[in-house]
Order: structure tokens, then sequence, then C-alpha cells
């Protein structure tokens, strides 16, 4: 009866290694598909646009000739829209997950707040583009203007923000907030010294990680009417602008294999400026984790 009772459990046990097995080749398989996909999309844009990198990329204004294009005034405009997207963003962003989380109240408002700002993480980006253009270019009159387009992607990053800030907050233990309240701090001096840093480092991880999903955005700052081809530089926030995206998607569009390989370069520009953005938000993380 023993040996009857060890050799089911062996077969049972042998059954589940095989099924743990398989399960494990087909998410190795899954996993190889996407990073050699990944790999050869990579190789592909840096063997067409490596001859293109050249300093007249950074330093000469669009053209018609792709000998003498560059993406300077589209440089500087993605650089100008995350220099006022970025403060307005973790002032607003933050701002309303420290309400939620410290000082709203736990009821079914709150719980329809917290599912509509979840929701509006998920929201397609040319939604906030159609908002963008109603709200900021026609009924503020802002115009195709750089304002308009930080404002859209504002709108766009917040609730990723909002989220993200959330989850750091909520990840400071509770204990903290008890000892700064028996020592006799007010809420807010418990929220500003004790809740705060403890959690910064999330907060800013989720901020860059948002910028850096903006800086790659095209399809709202289209609908606002972000142009194509701009040869001066901005110089104020009403100005007309353009992105490094737009102008992308403006050599792509061309159907010379020198524009072709140009917008190679200026993909690999925009995903080495994405790779330092997400480094930093890796190296502030492990600074602050450092410090805690």
């Amino acid at each position: 009866m023993n040996n009857i009772f060890v050799d089911a459990n062996r077969k049972q046990i042998a059954g589940r290694r095989r099924i743990d097995f398989t399960l494990r080749l087909l998410f190795l398989i899954a996993t190889s598909i996407g990073v050699i996909a990944l790999m050869a999309l990579l190789i592909d844009i840096i063997s067409d646009g490596i001859s293109m990198l050249r300093p007249e990329l950074f330093n000469n204004f669009p053209s018609r000739r792709a000998s003498e294009a560059g993406m300077k005034s589209a440089i500087v405009g993605s650089l100008y829209m995350l220099l006022i997207m970025a403060p307005l963003s973790f002032l607003l962003g933050v701002g309303a997950a420290i309400y939620l989380e410290e000082y709203a109240k736990k009821n079914r408002i709150t719980r329809m707040i917290q599912l509509n700002i979840s929701t509006l993480a998920g929201v397609p980006s040319i939604v906030y583009g159609i908002l963008g253009l109603t709200l900021f270019v026609r009924e503020l009159h802002l115009g195709r203007s750089l304002l308009a387009g930080a404002f859209t992607m504002t709108l766009l990053v917040l609730p990723i923000i909002i989220v993200s800030a959330q989850e750091a907050i909520r990840a400071v233990p509770k204990s903290r907030r008890d000892a700064s309240y028996a020592l006799g701090a007010t809420k807010w001096q418990t929220v500003s010294r004790s809740v705060l840093p403890s959690s910064i480092s999330g907060i800013l991880t989720g901020v860059i990680l948002a910028m850096s999903r903006a800086i790659g955005e095209t399809a709202p700052l289209v609908m606002i009417g972000a142009l194509t081809f701009v040869a001066f530089l901005p110089t104020g926030p009403m100005d007309s602008f353009t992105v490094m995206p737009i102008q992308i998607y403006n050599w792509v569009s061309r159907p010379q294999a020198s524009f072709q390989a140009l917008a190679a370069s200026g993909i690999i520009v925009l995903l080495v400026m994405l790779l330092l953005m997400n480094l930093s938000a890796i190296l502030l993380r492990n600074k602050y984790n450092k410090h805690m």
C-alpha cells in the first residue's frame, strides 16, 4: 500500500516538473521573441543612421536637402517643453497624490476619483491631443504655441505621476507617521518632514519616467498643430515649435533614402535621451535608498 502511494506521489511530482519545464520554455520563447525583435530593430536603425550622426545634425535647422538638414529646433523645442512640463507636472501630480493619500477621507467619492485617475492613465494619447486642441488652443486662445503643447503633455502625464506618487507615499510605514505625531508634529509637518523624504525616491522615479514617455509622444502634439518644419528657435512660450518625434516623422514620410537615414539618426538621438532619463531615474532611486 505504501509503495502504491509512493509511486503515485512520484508520478504527480514528475508531472508537475514537466508542466513547470514546459511553462519555463514557453516564457523563455516569448521573452526571446520580444528581445530578438527589439535587437533587430535597434541594429537596423543604428546601421542606417550611424553615418548621419554628425555635428550638423545638432547645429543645423531642418532643410529640404538631407545633407544640410539638422534637428536643432526639434531638440531645443523638446527641452523647452520639458522645462515647462516638469515643474508643473511635479507640483500638480505630487500635490494631488498627497491630498488623496493623507488628507482626503476614504469614502465613495474618493474611490471614484481614484478609479477615474487610474482609468485616465490608460487613455490613448490622441484623446489628450483632442482635449488640448479644444481647451488650450481654441478656448484659452493659446494658439499652436509651445505653452499649449506643454499644457497638453502635462495632462497626459499627470495621471501617471499621481498614481506612482500615491504608491510611493503608501509604501511609507505607518510607524513613521505615528512616531512623528507622538513627538507633537502637526499633520503637515509629518507629511513634509517624514512622509515626503521617505517617498521622494519613488516619486522622482515616477516623474522622470512620465517625462520620458512625454518626450516620445507625437499624436497629442500633431493634434494641437505642432509644426513639422521649423527653421527657428522658440524665443518665448507663445512661439510655434516642433519636437524630435515630429521631426523624425517628417523625415520618415519623405521617399528619399537620405532622409530615411536622417530619420534613423534622429531616432538614435531620441533613444539616447530616453536612456539617459531612465538612467537618471535609477541613479536617483539608488541614491535616496542608500540614505534611508
